[in-house]
């Protein structure tokens, strides 16, 4: 196979796209959320992987992280896997990554992407359904299971478990 044909062959193939995010707590269990102002709803601080620049998961949680929220952490371990279906879009695969728990001095340093972003807040596990929408509430809800079981990652289908 010619150089221009794998490129012909690698263009053809099917397109999904991928994002990345960390679940940030604070000590008393509640969620960091942000608000985008480009969409409804809220959501975890991440975003896109830039897979073409090679950059991988776990490296766009953490970058996605500190251009959002201003806090540059290492993600721990993997919680969820979600494969997200869109009628106007190809499907999305989204990680989720543990953020840890924040002391005050971190909750204090949080600085928001004015670019992207309206607000963030802290919100109770039992308050969540209200902030989020679709597959992703049902993905932080099965990445606080997670947490809460000490299981490892969750494989989900938008939003719901696999098997």
């Amino acid at each position: 196979m010619t150089t221009h044909d794998y490129a012909t062959y690698i263009a053809g193939l099917p397109k999904v796209l991928a994002g990345a995010a960390c679940l940030f707590r604070d000590a008393r269990g509640r969620v960091l959320l942000v608000e985008p102002n480009y969409r409804e709803g809220w959501t975890l601080p991440g975003g896109t992987i830039e897979s073409a620049d090679g950059e991988s998961p776990r490296q766009a949680a953490r970058r996605e992280s500190a251009e959002e929220i201003g806090l540059d952490l290492e993600p721990g371990r993997l919680l969820a896997v979600d494969w997200t279906r869109g009628a106007a879009r190809p499907p999305i695969v989204a990680y989720v990554y543990d953020g840890g728990v924040l002391d005050e001095e971190r909750l204090k340093a949080v600085r928001l992407q004015e670019e992207e972003l309206l607000s963030w807040k802290l919100v109770e596990p039992a308050e969540i359904d209200r902030y989020l929408l679709g597959a992703l509430r049902a993905r932080v809800r099965a990445a606080l299971d997670v947490l809460e079981s000490g299981t490892g990652a969750v494989e989900l289908e938008d939003g719901r478990p696999v098997g």
